[in-house]
């Protein structure tokens, strides 16, 4: 019975309006759990996120496959854990300008899943997952791409200033010119360097132009904002306006480009054909003090395996589609591959394991998810473990130098309901969750040691 109320409610929310929806995933980058006003931020303006949140599903135990960008997008585009798919490494972290390698043409992204129902498909902002032709947007599933290859600090320009230093006034300001970022308009380079003042301005009317002009077909744009991962750039109508400084500049127009995108889909009459998903790539980069995010009341960031680095402020919001209200159940990036194949009526790929879960259920109000674990990986090691309210570390990265590993003298347990902050290690006092959860450990890395060796060889380089 279960699972036919199941299979009815994604059929009744696959029927409305007699076609499949459309699918935009508004991504961030370097976002903290605690850095908007749905989510307890109280010097950051967001009031249109928080309207999104209201009307939708705010989810407050929601993760990303990986606590830095490459890594992270690579699991979202996929449905699979990044040691998966190849785009993990020890020795590096992301890609770089100088880096050959890319997600491998083998895998299978959300673009191409929906192609199999005729999706248009657009990719917007920050790629980061190769940026030589053969691995740009238009080679997994997108039918066309506007935005930066990779990070926007990255083509720094020898000699320029040390924004290290600069972080320590929240209102310091850098130059575009320090950073040699190039803009695509397919895989052509049409600037040089990109001007980031505008470029959260740009990608929003870029997406709202999209929405546009695809309204009378289903259509998934994956808009990656490259902010507010450093250098903060922000365009002038916002620029000094946050109490919060340059960092909540950056956020409020990013706010700003949310509130354009909804204003346009409900104006294009298509508010009850689409859904909306608004996230982030990995937690705040804590060494940039007030140029980095917050975690709130998680502990570390970005790099790291705790709650602050792979828990992320998550919005799902859809008229008619998505029932509002809070979940405070798991979900993940690895899980929107499957649940948009889901509501589209399309397959997901069998040949290969996949690691992500439907979600539809709980988005029509109908069920509970069904995550009830999640495996915690950074650079290619296995960190941690959640199975229900218990997480077990068997690896640790310092909080702001995230490339070295943290001293521990054995595995540690928190009650992540009970101690969201993971502050009280209790390890000693259940070693029977211990012993189960080091067997869930053990039994999901041998899971991931034969997993398609041609593609790990592409691993990131």
């Amino acid at each position: 019975m279960k699972k036919l109320l199941t299979l009815l409610s994604v059929l009744a929310l696959i029927s409305l309006e007699g076609r499949s929806p459309n699918f935009i995933v508004i991504f961030c980058d370097d976002l903290g759990y605690g850095d908007l006003g749905c989510f307890g931020n109280p010097t950051i303006k967001t009031p249109h996120l928080d309207r999104m949140a209201s009307q939708g599903q705010k989810w407050t135990q929601f993760y990303v496959a990986d606590p830095v960008c490459t890594p992270s997008r690579a699991a979202l585009l996929t449905g699979r854990y990044p040691i998966r798919n190849g785009m993990t490494s020890a020795a590096r972290a992301v890609l770089f300008p100088d880096s050959s390698g890319g997600l491998p043409a083998s895998e299978v992204t959300i673009a191409e899943v929906l192609k199999q129902k005729s999706y248009a498909t657009a990719a917007v902002g920050k790629w980061h997952l190769g940026h030589l032709q053969q691995h740009l947007p238009m080679e997994q599933g997108f039918d066309s791409y506007y935005g930066i290859p990779y990070s926007n600090d990255m083509d720094f320009v020898k000699g320029g200033p040390n924004y290290r230093q600069g972080a320590d006034d929240p209102n310091f300001y850098p130059d575009i010119r320090n950073y040699n970022v190039p803009l695509l308009e397919n895989a052509k380079v049409v600037e040089r360097p990109a001007d980031q003042n505008t470029i959260t301005r740009r990608s929003t009317l870029r997406a709202v132009d999209y929405i546009k002009k695809n309204k009378d077909k289903p259509f998934f744009l994956y808009l990656a904002h490259s902010m507010p991962h450093i250098p903060l750039f922000v365009s002038e109508e916002f620029r000094g306006k946050s109490l919060r400084g340059l960092y909540g500049d950056v956020l409020e127009e990013i706010d700003w480009g949310v509130g354009e995108i909804l204003k346009t889909i409900k104006g294009e009459g298509i508010e009850k054909d689409t859904i909306v998903v608004f996230t982030t790539d990995n937690g705040p980069w804590l060494a940039f003090k007030t140029h980095g995010g917050s975690a709130g009341p998680l502990r570390a960031g970005k790099g790291t395996t705790f709650e602050g680095g792979q828990r992320v402020p998550t919005i799902f919001w859809g008229p008619s589609r998505v029932k509002p209200g809070t979940v405070s159940e798991m979900g993940s990036t690895l899980d929107l591959l499957p649940t948009f194949a889901a509501l589209a009526g399309a397959k997901t790929p069998a040949d290969r394991k996949m690691d992500g879960y439907d979600l539809s259920p709980v988005l029509s109000g109908e069920g509970k998810s069904p995550r009830d674990k999640f495996f915690y990986w950074a650079r290619a090691k296995l960190h941690a473990v959640r199975s229900g309210p218990w997480k077990l570390h068997i690896l640790q990265r310092e909080p702001i130098n995230y490339g070295k590993l943290a001293p521990m003298e054995g595995p540690e347990l928190y009650h992540l309901e009970a101690d969201i902050s993971e502050a009280y290690d209790v390890a000693s006092s259940h070693p029977e969750i211990v012993a189960r959860l080091l067997k869930m450990l053990a039994e999901h890395e041998a899971d991931t040691e034969d997993s398609l060796p041609d593609q790990l060889a592409a691993r990131i380089k």
